[in-house]
């Protein structure tokens, strides 16, 4: 990735170690990924973000090539760590903050804690558990968030299968399959050893998060600008992003990203980069 301008870092942060990436220099940037991804699902955004701003892609706790704790999944825990890598190991007070996925509620988090310093919050193709509404599961339709919150069960039949059930969501919840040469990093991070049970600890988190976020939205709105998209084919959530984000948020702006299911960075890089970069502008 050295050819794209892509550097890799790895931060010590006491109960887990974050690998991340950084890109370009300008105001900062930070780019969370969702599952069964990693940082690798920016890698088409971070060149063009990279022209004017100083990007920071990490590797969630658990995920990609980050250490992968026993515990702390809830999202503000996750988005602690975001906090205390961004702010204490890279001295930044102010950035923009893209969260897809699992991302989204971690960025929400860490926005909620810290609104002085998140000035501009884009979420992708994901609702934020604890909004009111029953759409992080859509009463059910993703029936993979109750077999992830099902202990030791996934672990025990996918473990050796990593490509044929992470395979499944890599072909079908997009409006395109992902390229097999994308999904081969996937499953190379998926198969290290704890990396299933971090994932789905992040499902088994849900019933907290929906506590913990459900709190902070009875007296708290975001007050920071917010993009919210979603995708309009296959598994992609449509308009629920947005009507999500304006239950949490003051200032909420987005609706459809076209021909694009739930893999918004790698179907439709080009429009989303003009998304993000038309909207840190505003």
């Amino acid at each position: 990735m050295e050819e794209l301008g892509i550097r890799h870092h790895h931060a010590e942060l006491g109960d887990v170690r974050l690998h991340y990436v950084t890109a370009g220099n300008g105001f900062p940037v930070v780019l969370l990924h969702g599952w069964p991804q990693s940082w690798f699902e920016w890698r088409h955004i971070i060149p063009g973000l990279a022209q004017q701003y100083r990007v920071i892609a990490p590797d969630l706790r658990g995920l990609g090539d980050s250490s992968r704790p026993a515990g702390g999944y809830d999202k503000k825990t996750i988005g602690h760590d975001i906090w205390r890598l961004v702010h204490e190991v890279l001295g930044i007070d102010a950035f923009y903050l893209v969260g897809h996925d699992w991302g989204g509620p971690t960025a929400y988090a860490v926005a909620a804690v810290h609104p002085g310093a998140v000035r501009k919050l884009a979420i992708l193709d994901v609702t934020i558990p604890g909004d009111g509404s029953p759409t992080i599961s859509q009463g059910g339709r993703r029936w993979h968030h109750a077999l992830h919150q099902t202990l030791d069960l996934p672990e025990a039949l996918i473990a050796g299968r990593e490509d044929i059930y992470l395979g499944w969501f890599y072909r079908n919840y997009g409006a395109r399959p992902l390229a097999e040469e994308e999904t081969a990093e996937y499953l190379r991070t998926y198969r290290q050893p704890g990396a299933l049970r971090a994932g789905f600890s992040y499902y088994r988190a849900i019933p907290t998060d929906i506590a913990d976020n459900a709190a902070t939205a009875a007296s708290f709105k975001l007050p920071m600008p917010v993009l919210a998209l979603g995708g309009d084919r296959a598994w992609g959530r449509r308009e629920e992003v947005l009507d999500s984000l304006r239950r949490m948020a003051t200032d909420v702006r987005g609706g459809i990203v076209e021909n694009c299911g739930h893999w918004m960075p790698e179907e439709q890089p080009a429009v989303l980069l003009d998304r993000l970069l038309a909207f840190f502008r505003s």
